[in-house]
């Protein structure tokens, strides 16, 4: 490329060193780096996850780590180390009742749980470790407190959660325990609203002996009736039971669904009615993290724990187990399933 002065211009010989090499220089400032970095610096973000629920007698906090590193991510999930903190956490969680500490619960240290299996999650089975502590039935006129402190950094993560609250189940009758599923009738559940529980499961789990050649065993099935039913206020003071009717005949097509094998005969047994309630932040979670049914497939992400990423939230099951089947049903159920041998 040439460039022309309008005016002649004299320049010693020094200079015309110089403006020479700063011309053969200059493409080197210009060049271009064709090294795509996708990664950058590592930071330290933590994992959390905990659900709390008063019914059960022992609280599990799972705590891990985000990991970056060159190569396939999907390897390095299978690898504990990419996820597991070298060292030991500080894990508490507090009762508190307004702005009163009523109990402090300190964390043990990590224990190995086997129930992972293959295709749960992409990240490495069956051993998962998580921070354990037996704080009995929890109260739920408390709100608790997680902290999660590394000793090693400094850095501190806390999160906050209420309970959902017991709730009464009214239909089926508690104290008759009988369940009638007719083909041209609806069934009726009816129950309480759990205070601060926003998203609603029923599952109805369906048992029943089984003789074959080889013997007689008890099995059982699981129908979920529905599991996305919410309430617009999970705080609402002396709201109105829930009432949901549901055509008699889907049991009988979920049985027929689902029991398979050949059997010499199956004999009905009960059925358990389990309801399992979520939080709000439970639900707001479970919502964004669902698959998406519409051609967008972007999601917003959701977290409430502070100085990490995760969840600590709440949720209860209410079972009214051996629920009988009446005569009416299981009459039908010779009728209609006489093809699965009961």
């Amino acid at each position: 490329m040439y460039f022309c002065c309008p005016f002649p211009i004299r320049i010693s010989m020094r200079y015309q060193r110089i403006i020479l090499i700063f011309l053969l220089t200059l493409p080197f400032f210009y060049s271009c780096d064709k090294e795509l970095k996708i990664n950058a610096e590592w930071t330290d973000i933590t994992v959390v996850y905990g659900i709390l629920n008063q019914a059960e007698d022992t609280t599990f906090i799972k705590i891990t780590k985000a990991f970056l590193g060159p190569g396939d991510a999907m390897q390095f999930a299978k690898i504990p180390d990419s996820s597991i903190y070298p060292d030991k956490l500080e894990v508490k969680m507090e009762a508190w009742s307004d702005n009163t500490l009523a109990k402090t619960y300190a964390f043990f240290d990590t224990i190995t749980i086997h129930t992972k299996e293959a295709g749960d999650s992409v990240f490495y089975y069956p051993d998962q470790l998580v921070y354990y502590y037996p704080t009995g039935k929890l109260d739920e006129g408390y709100t608790y407190k997680l902290t999660v402190t590394n000793k090693k950094t400094g850095k501190i993560i806390t999160a906050t959660s209420p309970l959902v609250h017991h709730f009464e189940i009214e239909n089926p009758d508690p104290f008759i325990k009988q369940a009638e599923f007719l083909p041209d009738q609806d069934f009726t559940v009816k129950w309480d609203p759990a205070y601060g529980g926003k998203r609603y499961q029923l599952l109805i789990r369906f048992h029943y002996l089984e003789t074959t050649g080889s013997g007689t065993v008890e099995k059982a099935v699981d129908w979920i009736v529905f599991n996305n039913l919410q309430i617009t206020d999970p705080y609402a003071v002396n709201a109105q039971p829930i009432t949901r009717s549901l055509p008699g005949e889907s049991f009988y097509n979920f049985v027929g669904r689902e029991v398979k094998g050949d059997a010499i005969s199956r004999v009905a047994r009960y059925v358990d009615y389990i309801f399992s309630v979520a939080s709000e932040d439970m639900n707001t979670y479970m919502e964004v993290t669902e698959p998406s049914m519409t051609i967008i497939q972007e999601r917003p992400q959701f977290s409430n724990i502070t100085n990490g990423i995760g969840l600590f939230a709440s949720r209860y099951v209410n079972e009214l187990d051996t629920v009988n089947l009446s005569q009416a049903t299981l009459d039908e159920m010779h009728i209609h399933l006489d093809s699965l041998g009961f």
